[in-house]
């Protein structure tokens, strides 16, 4: 028991920044290629993950609309090739994307993802990754506060319904968190490593693991 706590007080800290928005597959995908690198290289570092806010559409409607429709207005004649593509991707890491269902604005999902950040941090990469479970590969619309309840309630995270039933409650903090870490960046995903090393884009786990070293020194 000591020689492994002595093992995990000698690793490095890395600290990644993540700035997505849950309604992106390509931070879908990112996360994923990060998970892999994260579990290749547990025994040189230790992580701490947090996520913040992006809006790839900030004026995408409270209520769901149906995401074919949405996306075929937003695209045109262009989106039934980029959902083959990211099918393809999909299938890539082993999991069946659903374009069914709704979409919408992404706001209280980014409410719940910062309340879990500070009450339950330890959790909030998780629950970033039951969300994009939910809506990418079981269609359910991530401004559903139900769906988004019973998501934290499944990871223990207390206190998340009460919270989401105000639509006051977190606004405030998302627009900081919005201003302080994505107001410069232009798509999502994007990462910042230990403040210094920056990639944006589904990397994949080697590129995020040379970042780790980079990082680190």
């Amino acid at each position: 028991m000591a020689e492994s706590a002595s093992r995990n007080f000698s690793k490095k800290l890395i600290e990644i920044d993540i700035s997505s928005d849950t309604v992106c597959p390509w931070c879908f995908v990112g996360k994923k290629n990060l998970d892999k690198a994260i579990d290749a290289s547990k025994d040189q570092y230790n992580f701490e993950i947090r996520w913040h806010p992006f809006f790839l559409d900030a004026s995408a409607p409270k209520e769901g609309v149906n995401k074919k429709e949405f996306y075929r207005q937003k695209f045109g004649s262009r989106v039934e090739a980029m959902f083959r593509r990211m099918s393809e991707i999909f299938k890539g890491i082993g999991l069946e994307y659903d374009t069914s269902g709704l979409t919408g604005n992404t706001l209280d999902s980014h409410r719940l993802i910062n309340y879990t950040g500070k009450q339950a941090p330890d959790k909030q990469h998780s629950l970033v990754e039951e969300l994009c479970l939910g809506y990418f590969t079981q269609g359910k619309y991530i401004g559903d506060r139900e769906f988004l309840a019973e998501t934290a309630k499944k990871l223990g995270i207390d206190g998340a319904e009460v919270f989401l039933s105000d639509p006051s409650n977190g606004t405030t903090e998302v627009k900081e968190e919005l201003e302080k870490y994505s107001q410069n960046i232009t798509g999502v995903p994007h990462y910042t490593i230990n403040g210094k090393v920056k990639l944006s884009g589904a990397q994949p786990p080697e590129t995020f693991q040379s970042a780790f070293e980079a990082a680190s020194s």
